[in-house]
């Protein structure tokens, strides 16, 4: 078994499916912090029980933060692997077309994708090693790392920081850029590509996405969150 899944990884079907795999453990990731981050607008009280019940959850069974930490580390992983195999799967594709040929049959949709995903990816990498900065360590935050988990969202979106809330809307458009695109490749790999609810089910899951992590800053913004 530990010689088979490396030699399964190696493939493009073994990449394909590490894709789909860690792809997947992301989504879920993704909507539950956006259903937890919508707890700002029950209040303070509310969002920094939340935000504590993350670290003591399973106590005293298990240390403070210890699923969290086990959370964390396989999410990690996940985005090492993902990234990694979308790298991996883009070299052999260049590798196995010639320039002129891609250059004469690839179509302008198909071009965007493929820059979406692409630069989509590393401004999505570079803003989540802000967004831990920022609002998890406190490094980047306005009111520093002893403040509160609602003090620190209310301070990042506040309109004289208009600059922080752009960032964050930018790299969430794009988290919902990629994950359609996903969703639809997904769908292609599975030869589901001409079945018209998964385009449907793309479109939904990542507009829901999007809308609700853009709900937190847009409400603090206009003062709706303080």
């Amino acid at each position: 078994m530990a010689v088979v899944i490396p030699e399964l990884y190696r493939t493009t079907v073994g990449k394909k499916a590490v894709m789909a795999v860690t792809g997947g453990i992301l989504v879920l990731f993704l909507i539950a912090h956006m259903a937890g981050n919508l707890k700002v607008f029950l209040g303070a009280s509310d969002f920094n029980h939340y935000a504590d019940w993350l670290r003591t959850v399973g106590e005293p069974a298990v240390p403070r933060r210890g699923l969290l930490s086990v959370a964390e580390v396989v999410l990690g992983v996940s985005v090492i692997l993902h990234m990694w195999s979308a790298v991996s799967l883009a070299r052999t594709a260049r590798r196995a077309r010639p320039v002129g040929y891609a250059a004469k049959k690839k179509s302008h949709a198909h071009g965007y994708a493929v820059h979406t995903m692409r630069w989509g990816g590393v401004i999505i990498a570079l803003y989540l090693v802000w967004h831990l900065l920022d609002l998890t360590f406190g490094a980047v935050n306005p009111v520093g790392h002893t403040a509160t988990p609602y003090e620190k969202v209310v301070a990042d979106f506040a309109p004289s920081h208009w600059y922080v809330t752009l960032l964050y809307v930018v790299a969430v458009v794009l988290v919902g850029l990629h994950l359609r695109h996903g969703i639809r490749s997904a769908a292609r790999t599975l030869g589901l590509a001409g079945a018209r609810g998964y385009d449907l089910l793309a479109a939904a899951v990542s507009t829901l996405l999007v809308a609700g992590f853009l709900a937190v800053p847009i409400a603090v913004s206009f003062g709706w969150v303080k």
